[in-house]
């Protein structure tokens, strides 16, 4: 049996208008301290997110996705945060805010591969 660490999870709800608090979930970044990993796994359904705001900004949606993503990958495409460690990139990403993009509570669990588990978090709770 391979060996299980704790990793950290929080979705990224995206919040087309602040004042309303209409959100739905567009991403996952999951934390596994052990294994230095960070990643941001998004999927915008412009469907849905045109249902709680016909006026949204879709485009202004994905980029900011996006630069969670690069966060999490960190290097050069992350910016300032790109020398960062694991645990500082997703500390920064995981503390609350007022924004269109906002991230939900941290969640915990055990898990070999913290990679696999993005994927599955995606696929059950934001797809």
């Amino acid at each position: 049996m391979s060996e299980r660490h704790v990793f950290e999870y929080a979705l990224l709800r995206v919040v087309p208008r602040i004042e309303r608090g209409e959100q739905m979930n567009a991403g996952v970044i999951v934390y596994c301290r052990a294994k230095s990993y960070v990643t941001a796994l998004t999927h915008l359904d412009e469907a849905r997110l045109r249902a709680l705001d016909p006026e949204a900004d879709v485009a202004g949606v994905r980029a900011l996705l996006g630069a969670v993503e690069r966060h999490c990958a960190g290097g050069d495409a992350a910016g300032q945060a790109g020398e960062d460690d694991a645990g500082r990139r997703y500390r920064w990403l995981v503390a609350p805010r007022s924004t269109v993009v906002q991230p939900g509570p941290v969640h915990t669990g055990l898990t070999a591969d913290p990679a696999a588990e993005a994927e599955r978090l995606l696929d059950l709770l934001v797809r």
